[in-house]
């Protein structure tokens, strides 16, 4: 209960008490320079998410930090157990970075500021063109050197066997030539979603692979590597689970 009291206060601060004037700032920073407030919403974001796992009384474990580029933009790649997801890996980003997240979530006052100043990109799951429009969003964000992830089962997965990933989730990697990071989690549904709506603490595991080039390959090469990346992502989690 204390846990969750501690996370009722985090997002209470974190959305309304130092967030609306944060949001404020970078939007007058924005009118001279908008890389700049981007880094100042990351650092910020950065800095919200490492609070909100403390409070959650999250321990984890990061395996492979040494296969981020340091001077390239990547795909990262992530089956996906918990809202817990991305405040876990978003400390361990190397530059900036942006995800993918379902429409619902820019609808969040406060939240939706974030996000767009992190340029995340929004999708409608039960939209088809809508999927296009977002996947050619995330390759020109990709283009332009900024690092992006995606989830590519679609929604959050609590058993121990990944969903299939959705058709086209890697496309932007193989049109813009960035290398792809498969990234895994084990436990972090642990915190919450096993026990909602109380808050536990627990050790958590995010694993890096290494990079997998994407520049050149041909169709059937995109389409052998569309199989293998979940299954290689499944691996990992069955290592570290």
């Amino acid at each position: 209960m204390l846990r969750f009291l501690l996370l009722c206060f985090w997002l209470l601060l974190i959305f309304v008490i130092l967030g609306i004037p944060c949001l404020l700032l970078c939007y007058i920073v924005r009118l001279f320079s908008e890389p700049l407030s981007s880094r100042i919403m990351q650092t910020y974001v950065t800095l919200a998410m490492n609070l909100g796992t403390f409070m959650a009384g999250e321990k984890v474990t990061a395996i492979g930090l040494e296969n981020i580029p340091k001077d390239q933009p990547v795909l990262y790649v992530s089956n996906h157990r918990s809202l817990f997801d991305i405040l876990t890996i978003y400390r361990f980003f190397a530059g900036p970075c942006g995800c993918v997240s379902k429409k619902e979530w820019g609808k969040i006052p406060v939240l939706r500021g974030f996000m767009v100043f992190l340029h995340c990109v929004f999708l409608d799951r039960k939209n088809l063109k809508d999927g296009l429009r977002a996947m050619q969003q995330v390759t020109a964000e990709l283009k332009g050197g900024r690092s992006m992830m995606i989830c590519p089962e679609g929604t959050r997965n609590h058993g121990d066997t990944l969903l299939p990933f959705h058709e086209g989730s890697l496309r932007p990697a193989f049109q813009s030539g960035v290398p792809i990071v498969p990234v895994t989690f084990t436990h972090t549904d642990d915190i919450f979603e096993n026990h909602k709506p109380f808050v536990r603490a627990a050790n958590v595991t995010v694993c890096f692979g290494a990079p997998i080039p994407t520049a050149g390959l041909d169709r059937p090469a995109q389409k052998q590597l569309s199989q293998q990346l979940p299954q290689l992502i499944q691996e990992t989690y069955e290592k570290y689970v």
